[in-house]
């Protein structure tokens, strides 16, 4: 449990950070991101690491509390833009080597994906 809590700090940390090495060594080569409001998937590493670094605007989060059971995480974290805060539970799923296989963000409402950003997402 304590290699699944230092982990997801780190994953939090790395993105803040702007740390694409670190986020891309915590990643499993198969990841699979997903947001269920915008209904948007990116699988692989690369491209979850080049969606984060080609995220528009100046952004940041801080991880308010993180709870670890076995190879599963949960997080409360804040997102800001700008002024714009918005509130956001994340979910980590550990592959058997303790690389990060699955991350869900779960953002308050549902939103319009941002255009520029096809390249990397699908949508289902």
């Amino acid at each position: 449990m304590a290699e699944s809590e230092s982990t997801a700090d780190k994953y939090f940390a790395s993105l803040e950070a702007r740390d694409w090495d670190a986020l891309h060594a915590l990643l499993a080569e198969d990841v699979v991101y997903e947001m269920p409001q915008t209904r948007e998937r990116v699988v692989g590493r690369e491209p979850y690491v080049r969606f984060n670094r080609e995220y528009p605007g100046d952004w940041h989060l801080r991880t308010q509390r993180v709870v670890t059971e076995g190879r599963h995480a949960a997080a409360l974290v804040d997102f800001w833009i700008g002024n714009d805060h918005e509130p956001a539970c994340v979910w980590l799923d550990f592959d058997e080597t303790g690389r990060i296989i699955r991350i869900t963000d779960f953002w308050p409402v549902p939103y319009v994906p941002p255009t520029g950003r096809e390249h990397l997402v699908e949508r289902y």
